[in-house]
């Protein structure tokens, strides 16, 4: 049995034991199902201590209603419990232990958990049965060990958000943006808060990068461009063909110049981009960015033209693409 299978039995067992047998179960076969499920966490989770087993133990066997008494026996300080407790009742929240034991079994320590959710408070008002659903689907999506747990705890807004939704995102970034699925795995690990932009908006990111640019998707994928606004990727590449460092490809993808990459002057902080790429100096470039907004304010026109040269179907170049295999 792979490790994602593993997770998901783990989940299934504890939102079944949570939901369902609220108190301590006397059957013999509930018994052993709760046996089963220590065992099965302890072997297949090496970094857990027995006493984190016991922490998940003590989740199947509360109420499923928080309480300062359960918050200590799964593993909380006193501190973490009273501020937990203190916050369940302020959001008169209904959230049970099942949402801290999706998280737990995520791996993420009791510190991490507490930071969690103090930066998204929206997670009280979830069910751990969602909570559940949205992490496996991000382990579908490639977000797999280490990578899961380094994005929900940077975004944990990305639990806010229903897996429909998520998955709409993966369908359009690969059909419509023509990028891989490795590379959608890629770009919600390293810019998980992509799942709550427009689409709209991102369409029109790739194609300034792919049409005006001549940047594939290995390159944006490398480059992090979904953590640049467009106003900040249209500024550098303006100024870099301003000052004759960059030059749109022709149709055979040849230049006059050699373009610097994507990644050093997009994923890089101001300061780098205009020493090391632009070199030219922080008044330059703002007074360069300052006429180009004052020009497309009074003449409209003067950004339209640049529209005009993105406009492209990269879904039809994704089209042709497939057709040459």
């Amino acid at each position: 049995m792979g490790f994602l299978s593993c997770c998901r039995q783990v989940f299934r067992w504890s939102l079944r034991a949570t939901t369902f047998f609220p108190f301590p179960p006397h059957g013999r076969h509930n018994t052993r199902h709760l046996v089963i499920h220590r065992e099965f966490f302890s072997a297949h989770v090496p970094h857990s201590a027995p006493q984190l087993d016991r922490q998940l133990y003590t989740a199947h066997r509360c109420s499923g209603q928080l309480d300062l008494h359960s918050l200590l026996e799964m593993g909380f300080t006193e501190t973490q419990a009273e501020h937990l407790y203190s916050t369940f009742n302020t959001t008169q929240s209904k959230m049970g232990t099942s949402v801290l034991t999706a998280l737990m079994v995520l791996g993420l320590n009791h510190s991490t958990i507490v930071k969690i959710l103090d930066r998204n408070p929206a997670l009280y008002s979830l069910k751990g049965d969602q909570v559940q659903q949205r992490i496996e689907n991000l382990w579908k999506l490639g977000l797999i060990e280490g990578s899961i747990q380094r994005v929900v705890s940077f975004y944990p807004q990305i639990l806010n958000v229903p897996v429909k939704k998520v998955n709409a995102l993966s369908h359009f970034l690969r059909d419509k943006c023509v990028f891989t699925a490795q590379q959608v795995t890629d770009i919600l690990r390293d810019t998980p808060e992509i799942v709550e932009h427009n689409v709209g908006d991102l369409e029109y990111k790739v194609q300034y990068a792919y049409f005006r640019m001549g940047a594939k998707q290995a390159d944006m994928v490398k480059a992090k461009l979904f953590r640049v606004s467009l106003d900040e990727l249209r500024s550098r590449h303006c100024f870099l063909e301003h000052r004759g460092l960059y030059q749109t490809p022709n149709k055979k993808g040849q230049t006059l110049i050699i373009n610097p990459k994507l990644k050093d002057f997009l994923g890089v902080p101001e300061e780098m981009f205009l020493t090391e790429v632009a070199k030219a100096t922080k008044e330059e470039f703002d007074i360069f960015c300052r006429e180009r907004k004052e020009a497309e304010t009074e003449d409209p026109q003067y950004s339209e033209g640049e529209e005009e040269d993105d406009k492209g179907n990269l879904g039809q170049i994704g089209y042709n693409r497939r057709r040459k295999r």
